[in-house]
């Protein structure tokens, strides 16, 4: 139990930019039912939420939203508060640790073509289903907050 609690744990402290990311946790109301939008990651394949580098002319919200256009083909309506964060290894290679800061994203727009649709899977995954798709504690976790706030 204290293993997972270290695993998990991550001290707010100021992050240098470049080891900062920001990621979209997309979402839409499905026939009643809260769903979220999850993609496959590049690198091992493991279902995650969109997300990338915040770039140096947008904030952390629009960067988000722009990940979600080119790695998930959708686009709405993102907030300008995260919701949660973990901490991960970048995607270049794994070994440095990135912070990266999730912001919810009602979805109003998905589209049928996107820049990195050859690279990814894409799937819109009811509440239950994206808890036993998740393999990543604190994607789950962040993706319970989301549905405590909405329903």
């Amino acid at each position: 139990m204290f293993k997972n609690f270290l695993r998990n744990w991550s001290p707010k402290v100021e992050t240098p930019a470049e080891y900062r990311q920001a990621g979209a946790l997309p979402y839409a109301l499905i026939d009643g039912r809260l769903s979220v939008l999850l993609i496959t990651s590049r690198r091992n394949g493991r279902w995650i939420f969109p997300k990338g580098a915040i770039e140096p002319n947008m904030s952390p919200s629009e960067s988000a939203a722009m990940e979600a256009l080119e790695e998930a083909g959708v686009v709405g309506k993102i907030e300008d508060t995260p919701i949660g964060s973990y901490r991960t290894g970048s995607d270049i290679d794994g070994s440095a640790l990135v912070d990266v800061e999730i912001y919810p994203m009602l979805v109003e727009t998905q589209l049928d073509t996107w820049k990195e649709q050859d690279q990814r899977l894409r799937h819109w995954a009811v509440m239950s289903e994206a808890q036993r798709l998740l393999v990543d504690p604190a994607l789950r976790r962040i993706a319970k907050s989301l549905a405590k706030r909405v329903g």
